[in-house]
């Protein structure tokens, strides 16, 4: 009887470590995506630092910036839309 347990508990062990999982999408971390959105960040943060405010001031790098962040969020968005990023679940 107790082998007969073992057995059926082994069975439900191996059961859980072959579930295959999924998320929605990678992680932003992981993404080419963030590491464009950073570079464009920093870049429209240093054009206007260098350049003279009357051409490219502080209102207009926030406002490049916000656009920047909208179209990230959209793309994360469109990336989760309809993605699988799988997974093995080692419980």
């Amino acid at each position: 009887m107790s082998s007969h347990a073992h057995a059926t508990t082994d069975r439900v062990l191996d059961n859980r470590r072959d579930r295959r999982v999924s998320t929605e999408t990678k992680a932003s971390v992981k993404t080419t995506e963030l590491i464009v959105y950073v570079l464009g960040v920093l870049g429209v943060l240093i054009a206007s630092a260098m350049v003279d405010a009357s051409d490219f001031g502080a209102q207009e790098a926030w406002f490049y910036i916000t656009l920047l962040t909208i179209g990230y969020m959209v793309s994360r968005g469109l990336a989760k839309s309809g993605s699988r990023d799988y997974y093995d679940d080692h419980r």
